[in-house]
């Protein structure tokens, strides 16, 4: 049987919110996680460009599964944003974008994770994100 930590990684995909956006796993890794969000027109908040909010959840689910990749379960299994804090650098028009998230430093529960979300056939960096996340008893 997983431990809970595998199990979450495992169901994350398949959550409400994360399956509605169609979020799809690339990578993880202890203290990383890479996230695919292919493009649809029903996430786009004016013209072809993603709504400013979707990039927001983007960031902070990767964050949250960078900080998930690395958690010891015996710490805890609780779990939430603290904060989140988003500088949008370009807008992601009618394409597919790529998150990258690590989580750079863990305490006894908030984990402080940065986030790049980046066109995956350009490379042009969309945004970036800084999240503290944090995981208890």
């Amino acid at each position: 049987m997983s431990n809970p930590v595998e199990m979450i990684m495992k169901m994350y995909p398949a959550i409400p919110f994360q399956k509605l956006l169609g979020i799809q796993i690339l990578e993880t890794a202890p203290d990383k996680a890479k996230i695919l969000l292919p493009f649809r027109p029903e996430l786009a908040g004016g013209g072809n460009a993603y709504h400013g909010g979707v990039i927001s959840s983007l960031i902070d689910l990767t964050g949250a599964l960078a900080a998930w990749s690395g958690h010891d379960a015996a710490k805890g299994m609780k779990a939430s944003t603290v904060t989140l804090t988003v500088q949008f650098l370009s807008a992601a028009q009618g394409e597919d974008v790529v998150a990258e998230g690590r989580a750079i430093k863990r305490g006894k529960e908030l984990i402080f994770c940065d986030i790049d979300v980046s066109a995956k056939t350009t490379g042009k960096a969309i945004a970036t994100g800084v999240m503290v996340y944090r995981i208890a008893q």
